[in-house]
């Protein structure tokens, strides 16, 4: 690879024009220098000195004209992009990401400068949106902190006032709740975190999935009475080989959404089946269903289409389900209809 960069370089520093406009350079210089020489010899015949003074004069005019020519020709092809890219590398080195470089428009091969031209470019491009996410995620942490903290800072308030045990338990269990709320999201903002920086690395075992997911409906069970909604379970045996702790993640997620967003009196529904090779999950529900826009950012960190259910996550689940199906090379599929509810397919590669 270093080998090629630097004949790349190469090609870059001597290409084929630059060569030839050497090449009729100097062609140019010896025949104006010959012409002239032959022309003064005639005139000044047997005068040497008359020759030779004639000759210095012409050499160090075409001299003082092919520098003049380099010196345009660096200052176009050269001088100028450098100056252009150090500006960019200083303003983008400032913090300012919304340099871009104005490319030369000439057809023919890509000088190396403006390849670097294009990649400072690019690089701007990505540290601007790396720069909006990173502004939008400090904005939207500080906003999810900031509404649990304000109810634990009244009621510990309230707690510090109330006259009777009855007042003091209702104080002391919404500060639990609370309290429980900010546990899930830094444990899920420090989940999302390791998994877009690659530091979780899933294990590949064999899992028992209609197993798993008959689990993880159980700790599910008080919620889902406690709504009184139907649930219709129909788990085909089936095994995978993947990571036990990150599968969780997805039906736990997947499995609150549905119960969350589902009224009183409706159903979930939970389905293993093996199609084409894969074991394909599905979590369906009978709630309010999603729009065509929320469908667009639904995997947003921090987005939340039905803001009516906003006290009840953080807006991380999703993000979460989808990192963690891209890193178990998963796929993952929504069917919604607003009104009527939503199903969400994971489907795994199937154990031999």
């Amino acid at each position: 690879m270093n080998g090629r960069r630097k004949k790349d370089g190469a090609r870059g520093l001597f290409s084929p024009l630059g060569s030839c406009i050497l090449f009729l350079s100097v062609a140019a210089i010896i025949t104006v220098a010959l012409l002239v020489y032959g022309a003064a010899e005639r005139r000044f015949e047997g005068d040497r000195g008359a020759i030779a003074a004639i000759m210095l004069t012409v050499i160090v005019f075409l001299s003082i004209a092919c520098a003049a020519i380099d010196a345009i020709r660096r200052k176009v092809t050269t001088e100028r992009p450098v100056e252009q890219i150090l500006e960019a590398t200083e303003r983008i080195a400032g913090g300012d990401f919304s340099v871009r470089l104005d490319l030369p428009r000439a057809a023919g091969r890509r000088s190396d400068y403006v390849r670097i031209m294009e990649n400072l470019n690019r690089m701007a491009a990505e540290l601007a949106k790396t720069e909006v996410l990173r502004t939008d995620f400090i904005s939207n942490v500080s906003h999810e902190f900031k509404t649990p903290l304000a109810v634990i800072q009244n009621y510990a308030a309230a707690l510090q006032g109330a006259a009777d045990e009855e007042e003091r338990r209702r104080c002391a269990g919404v500060l639990v709740s609370e309290t429980k709320k900010l546990t899930a999201l830094v444990t899920n903002i420090l989940k999302l975190n390791k998994l877009e920086n690659r530091e979780l690395n899933p294990a590949r075992e064999r899992i028992r999935l209609d197993e798993q997911l008959a689990q993880c409906v159980l700790a599910f069970e008080d919620k889902i009475d406690g709504k009184g909604l139907e649930l219709d379970c129909d788990l085909e045996e089936l095994a995978v080989y993947s990571d036990a702790d990150c599968l969780e993640i997805v039906w736990n997620n997947l499995l609150s959404n549905a119960i969350k967003f589902t009224e009183p009196g409706g159903k979930i529904g939970v389905t293993l089946r093996r199609e084409g090779g894969c074991a394909a999950v599905r979590i369906s529900d009978t709630g309010c269903g999603i729009s065509a826009e929320t469908g667009k950012r639904m995997f947003d960190k921090f987005y939340q289409g039905d803001t009516s259910h906003a006290q009840e996550g953080n807006g991380l689940g999703l993000a979460l389900v989808k990192r963690v199906v891209a890193l178990l090379g998963a796929e993952i599929s929504v069917e919604s209809e607003v009104g009527k509810g939503s199903t969400f397919t994971v489907k795994l590669g199937e154990t031999p």
